[in-house]
């Protein structure tokens, strides 16, 4: 590859992940889908996805720190955050690697039924006592999902929004939610001997300014939209999101 081509390719992973970014700041999650959608075009998978680990990590965990409640989430939620780990950790334990075969697409058709519900104005509720004991179930389970697919994002993400949080709460409760996930996630990996190596860590931090950017242009457009505008996004987002997983489990 010569110099002016190695250029486009350099230019095209930074504008990815400034798009990447931006879509988390709206909305509080797609990074990954975006990045690996649009990265799939000029490289493999595997590298597309190794390129997103501090990205990803760093932008969970800049977002569950710019919010409002940071503590009081914390006081909340840590019934389901430790039903994460936990989940996480045990499901990666027992599930042999490719035991699941469709969970992947399962995953992203519920995503999909879900985002439709949002999206045509019927609200899920989680009443304050059922949160109580629902809580730790629901991390279990998307810890063990977690710990089969990869990703995040089924039950915690309706439950979260379900249980009354306002905007900026949810904001900063999904990158809560995340960075706990991705943390109990590399934790089961690294006793798995999948090991991050030292170039892809390097190239990794190479996407990070440009997915920064972009979030910070995505939070500042967050901050100016309405309630119910960004309600719609974020089942746009979660649309999105569930067809790419559908679509990537029957690849």
């Amino acid at each position: 590859m010569d110099a002016s081509a190695l250029l486009t390719h350099a230019v095209f992973i930074g504008l990815t992940f400034v798009l990447a970014g931006f879509v988390k700041g709206v909305v509080g999650l797609g990074l990954p889908t975006v990045a690996v959608g649009l990265l799939g075009l000029v490289m493999p998978p595997v590298q597309a996805a190794a390129l997103l680990v501090a990205p990803s990590m760093v932008t969970n965990v800049v977002q569950l720190m710019s919010g409002p409640r940071f503590g009081a989430l914390v006081r909340r939620l840590w019934p389901m955050l430790a039903g994460i780990v936990v989940g996480t950790l045990a499901v990666a334990a027992i599930v042999p690697a490719g035991a699941v075969v469709h969970a992947t697409t399962a995953l992203g058709v519920a995503l999909i039924l879900y985002a439709l519900v949002g999206l045509f104005s019927v609200k899920l509720e989680v009443a304050r006592g059922t949160e109580r004991w629902l809580s730790p179930w629901v991390g279990l389970v998307t810890g063990g999902i977690t710990a089969v697919t990869g990703v995040f994002v089924i039950p915690a993400v309706p439950f979260l929004q379900g249980i009354g949080l306002e905007k900026e709460e949810l904001v900063q409760a999904l990158g809560l939610s995340f960075t706990i996930s991705t943390v109990a996630l590399a934790i089961s990996l690294a006793f798995g001997g999948a090991l991050l190596h030292g170039p892809v860590v390097s190239a990794s931090l190479l996407a990070l300014p440009p997915a920064l950017a972009g979030m910070w242009l995505g939070q500042k457009l967050r901050h100016r939209i309405a309630a119910q505008t960004f309600r719609r996004c974020f089942f746009v987002g979660l649309l999105v999101l569930g067809g790419e997983l559908a679509l990537r489990g029957l690849r």
